[in-house]
């Protein structure tokens, strides 16, 4: 039975390379995979890339992409054995349940890679949905600057400085974000 998967954590914590890993995983058994990537992300360019290196094709979706529709169809050529979704936070909530249908009705095992929650500490709307219906829900590990797990992203200026307010979504890297843990990034916020 295929599933719906979430891995989901702050910045730095290697989702990227996760998702790699396991699309190296697939491929190295003779299995057919589809990479998905936003387009969002102008960083990527059509590629899945990690921090550390690596990186692959990947198709882009907008919020306009009929998810369901395009990978349902190249299924029927090919037969897929696994998606792979990269940014899955800049998913439509209709996306997610696109992907569920994929795994519940084409048996094919999704796995969606992506932050949980925006610079404020809020969900992104496809990470809340990913939460509510995913059949699995696995955390990958950042580390704060003091050792500790982080789970939040703090935004941050060209000088350093918390940024407070904004659009929820800004891309970036480290020139923009830092992976803290929740009590270092209120101390960010409030301070």
């Amino acid at each position: 039975m295929a599933k719906l998967y979430f891995y989901y954590a702050s910045m730095n914590a290697g989702k990227s390379s996760h998702l790699l890993q396991a699309d190296f995983n697939y491929r190295e058994r003779g299995m057919a995979t589809m990479l998905w990537t936003a387009a969002l992300d102008s960083r990527s360019a059509g590629m899945v890339r990690s921090r550390i290196g690596l990186e692959s094709d990947a198709h882009k979706f907008t919020p306009e992409t009929d998810l369901w529709a395009v990978i349902s169809a190249a299924h029927k050529v090919q037969p897929l054995d696994c998606v792979l979704v990269d940014e899955a936070q800049f998913l439509e909530p209709a996306q997610v349940w696109q992907l569920a249908r994929l795994a519940d009705e084409a048996g094919i095992p999704v796995l969606c890679y992506g932050l949980r929650t925006d610079f404020q500490g809020a969900l992104f709307p496809g990470s809340a949905v990913l939460l509510g219906i995913a059949d699995a829900l696995v955390e990958l590990k950042a580390v704060c600057h003091c050792g500790r797990k982080a789970t939040m992203n703090l935004r941050v200026d060209d000088s350093g400085a918390a940024v407070k307010q904004g659009q929820q979504t800004e891309i970036g890297g480290n020139d923009r974000y830092v992976a803290l843990w929740r009590k270092h990034f209120s101390q960010a916020l409030n301070g």
